[in-house]
């Protein structure tokens, strides 16, 4: 049975944790993250942290100067007026394309989620030292669950309880305009609100409400720290979780439920 959901109004709040220091590949990524919350470390929180931080700290990234593009790479890059050398790593780190068009190239990533261009971003980075300052590709954690995992237990070993992690990312959405964040990554708390079996408010069970409580979060962060301001965390408090194993990957709708496949 999944665990019993959020009853009546509370109070929740995204607290953002600034760090003036630059993650690089190998950086003690739980260690930052312990020092820059270190007055506010109780139980009951939950850390929402960028997939971008994540992603440096594991060294997920790649000086374009380093790819070699495929035929297929060069063809669809005419099309788009993309730099072929993206388009490769797109395709390096897809298990599917979804839709090819001159607008956009929409691909299953290889961690689960549909999404344009892999979830492969340029933004925020560094050039690359060599090479004339050649343009530095950051790709996704490659195991986003595994990640928040590891995170969570050393960030355990440090606060003595558990403080579950979510780590987000912005994507577009179908029929909406604007981007959003969710969670890419999650572990330590049941990523639903499930309402299912409970009564509405004029005595009506409830058959389908269960909401993604685990997005919600990661968009409510994004409120709080913003694109620019340099908070890879944000501690979130108020809000009743329940702990559990289960990971992002329970929020993908599997291929045989799809409504557009």
């Amino acid at each position: 049975m999944p665990p019993t959901p959020p009853t009546g109004a509370q109070t929740v709040t995204f607290r953002p944790l600034i760090s003036a220091q630059e993650i690089t590949p190998g950086f003690d990524l739980a260690q930052l993250l312990w020092e820059a919350g270190r007055e506010y470390w109780t139980p009951g929180l939950i850390a929402i942290i960028t997939h971008k931080a994540v992603a440096k700290a594991e060294g997920r990234l790649v000086p374009l100067r380093q790819v070699q593009p495929s035929p297929l790479a060069l063809t669809y890059a005419q099309t788009c007026s993309k730099d072929p050398r993206l388009i490769e790593l797109v395709l390096q780190e897809s298990q599917r394309i979804v839709r090819m068009t001159p607008r956009a190239l929409i691909v299953q990533t290889k961690q689960g989620p549909i999404c344009a261009n892999a979830g492969i971003d340029l933004s925020n980075l560094a050039p690359s030292s060599e090479g004339e300052g050649e343009p530095v590709a950051c790709l996704l954690p490659r195991d986003p669950d595994a990640s928040a995992r590891r995170l969570a237990l050393e960030l355990e070993k440090k606060c003595g309880f558990l403080v579950p992690i979510i780590i987000s990312d912005s994507w577009g959405r179908p029929w909406r305009e604007g981007i959003v964040n969710f969670a890419l990554g999650s572990y330590g708390l049941y990523p639903f609100s499930d309402y299912r079996g409970s009564l509405d408010s004029a005595g009506r069970p409830l058959r389908v409400t269960r909401m993604a409580s685990a997005d919600a979060l990661a968009a409510g962060a994004e409120l709080a720290c913003g694109k620019l301001g340099r908070a890879p965390f944000v501690l979130v408090s108020g809000f009743p979780w329940s702990p559990s194993s289960a990971g992002s990957q329970e929020l993908l709708r599997p291929l045989e439920r799809d409504l557009f496949p």
